[in-house]
């Protein structure tokens, strides 16, 4: 499909021929009204082609996901003929079952501040694995030989709306995000000795337990005592202007913060992130997807 420059979504269902997603549609929305529909998914002829299936992966929308939110007012031409954007993000577990976690650079446009996996769009041609590790390698440096992790497994793919509530402004940037877990061979200080970060990407590092993780996630669920127990700092490292990397600590309650409704956003994981975590944790605990 020559003159492609990017990876669109197409949603495919009840036997009809596939069709693009348009901006200002909600991907999950082809499906129901239900904020998490179980789908498969596939590349094909630089196309994300998503369709529902129960034994597939969860895809997920927050309740709170503009598009859902938008009025039936008919969109604007330049949105009808914007698609939805394709991203891959790497949950990269160590042997010691620890995975990478990044603090998104301050003066990104989009998400800036934010805690994730290291990620970033797939470009045409490239598998959703292909993608990850060259995104994995651009922003930290590290380089993952097949012989070096187990088989690739997709967790489940979060639709991801920019700025994330309508009460922050109109919709500017749209993505599936799908998560892809890779198990190491290797310790997390083993891999945190191959760190290099790009400074113009990543500000931060840390390696999460499945303590933090689970911490995490349950405090994205509401509950009350958020600290689970876990000590007051963690353990992360900065990353200098140069690329370099210093030992520090911070508050754990800013991994626990929730994403204020207007004004400026603060530090803290993603809410997609907190989705994949939860995904992680069910992997740790042998569980299926759901």
């Amino acid at each position: 499909m020559a003159g492609i420059r990017k990876v669109l979504v197409w949603v495919c269902k009840d036997g009809a021929a596939p069709q693009a997603v348009h901006f200002l549609q909600s991907v999950t929305g082809h499906f129901g009204t239900a904020d998490l529909v179980n789908v498969n998914y596939r590349v094909d002829q630089n196309r994300l082609l998503i369709s529902p299936d129960p034994t597939g992966v969860p895809l997920k929308r927050p309740a709170f996901c503009p598009i859902k939110h938008l009025s039936t007012t008919p969109p604007p031409l330049d949105a009808e003929q914007r698609g939805v954007d394709v991203g891959v993000a790497i949950i990269l577990q160590s042997s010691n079952q620890r995975v990478l976690l990044t603090r998104r650079a301050k003066h990104l446009r989009i998400f800036p501040n934010l805690w994730v996996p290291p990620g970033g769009h797939i470009e045409p041609d490239e598998t959703l694995v292909e993608a990850g590790l060259r995104e994995l390698k651009e922003e930290t440096g590290l380089e993952m030989e097949a012989e070096q992790f187990l088989t690739p497994k997709v967790l489940g793919v979060w639709e991801s709306v920019y700025p994330l509530m309508l009460s922050r402004g109109d919709p500017q940037r749209h993505h599936l995000v799908v998560y892809v877990l890779l198990r190491s061979n290797r310790t997390h200080l083993q891999l945190q000795e191959d760190l290099r970060p790009s400074p113009a990407e990543v500000s931060a590092c840390l390696w999460a337990d499945v303590r933090l993780a689970t911490a995490v996630v349950v405090a994205a669920d509401g509950a009350k005592d958020k600290s689970h127990g876990l000590p007051a700092s963690v353990s992360m490292s900065q990353v200098s202007a140069e690329g370099g990397l210093t030992e520090d600590s911070m508050p754990v309650s800013v991994l626990m913060r929730d994403a204020p409704p207007t004004g400026p956003d603060v530090e803290r994981v993603s809410h997609g992130t907190t989705f994949a975590l939860g995904l992680w944790l069910k992997t740790v605990h042998g569980e299926d997807h759901l």
